[in-house]
């Protein structure tokens, strides 16, 4: 059974596993990295300051797992507050837990995270146009598409095009 929680230092080591074992797999749709992006110490680096950023209250980084183990990562990004009350949403599962509906299952879990315990009123995400596979996972949470961000990210070197999903908390104060 998927669930998810609190990404922590000690997650490095298993982060770094799962990013080494699935990097041709990620290559397609993430930012290109340099070789030390792939290491245990670069790794507690990184959570150290996505730590740091859910202290200011910007982020809210978590692991997915299936039973104990780390399978992938899912994070609220870009959380704002005032009158927008709005994160963006990102999440990957290794290559070989895919299928699994560990990602739909993290998703669900983050979803009423953020609309309970965050008490925001949108959720946003982005997938790149032929990430058929993640565009399925975000529609079974009722996230609905709303757009097309022309050359929105850079992804494996090149600027691309992404469909953009929302999902509102129809449960927010008006």
């Amino acid at each position: 059974m998927s669930a998810t929680r609190l990404v922590a230092i000690d997650d490095a080591p298993a982060i770094t596993a799962l990013l080494i074992e699935n990097r041709e797999f990620m290559a397609p749709w993430e930012p290109c990295r340099d070789d030390a992006f792939f290491t245990v110490e670069a790794q507690r680096k990184l959570i150290a300051a996505t730590l740091e950023r859910k202290a200011q209250g910007l982020i809210l980084p978590h692991v997915i797992l299936d039973e104990t183990r780390v399978v992938g990562r899912i994070n609220l990004n870009n959380i704002v507050r005032g009158a927008f009350q709005s994160a963006s949403l990102g999440y990957w599962v290794s290559a070989k837990e895919n299928g699994r509906g560990l990602a739909t299952a993290a998703v669900s879990s983050m979803k009423r995270v953020a609309f309970g315990q965050l008490d925001l009123h949108r959720l946003e995400a982005g997938t790149l146009l032929h990430n058929t596979a993640s565009q399925r996972v975000l529609q079974r949470n009722g996230f609905e598409r709303f757009g097309l961000a022309p050359r929105y990210v850079k992804i494996a070197g090149q600027w691309q095009d992404h469909i953009l999903f929302q999902v509102l908390n129809e449960n927010a104060e008006s």
